[in-house]
């Protein structure tokens, strides 16, 4: 008896944690770019660069940011039929519970794209002189 008593939330456990390791796997099969950026050698001249090839279709931005990332983070895309360029702003949202108080961060600026065929993009973050900031950058099918 004691035995099932000691069984039964060890598989419930495993049951739970397979699972969650399912839902990253398919979070991150949608991601087509990622940047964490953390180091300031990974910018040369203030900037970040590289690039991906992405499919025609719907994209999303992600952003995983803190308190202490950069305010402004300036992101061109450009590819052979595609240019975009927005200058995300840095949020704080303020959450109260009862006996609480904390913060969530966010970027606000445009944060869905269209890109109308497949191409290499080529994507430049600038963090406006913070490169200290740490912040990751994900663009995801949306």
């Amino acid at each position: 008896m004691n035995k099932k008593i000691i069984i039964i939330p060890i598989v419930l456990i495993i049951v739970i944690i397979g699972l969650s390791f399912n839902q990253d796997d398919i979070e991150n099969s949608n991601v087509v770019f990622h940047a964490t950026l953390a180091d300031p050698d990974l910018y040369k001249n203030g900037v970040y660069s590289n690039t991906f090839t992405v499919n025609k279709g719907n994209y999303l931005f992600r952003f995983v940011p803190n308190g202490d990332s950069p305010q402004s983070l300036t992101i061109l895309l450009k590819g052979e039929n595609y240019n975009f360029s927005e200058n995300f702003k840095l949020k704080g949202i303020l959450h109260q519970t009862g006996i609480s108080e904390y913060y969530t961060w966010d970027y606000d600026g445009q944060k869905v794209i269209s890109i109308p065929v497949q191409q290499v993009i080529v994507i430049e973050i600038n963090p406006n002189g913070n490169e200290l900031g740490p912040v990751s950058v994900d663009i995801i099918e949306n």
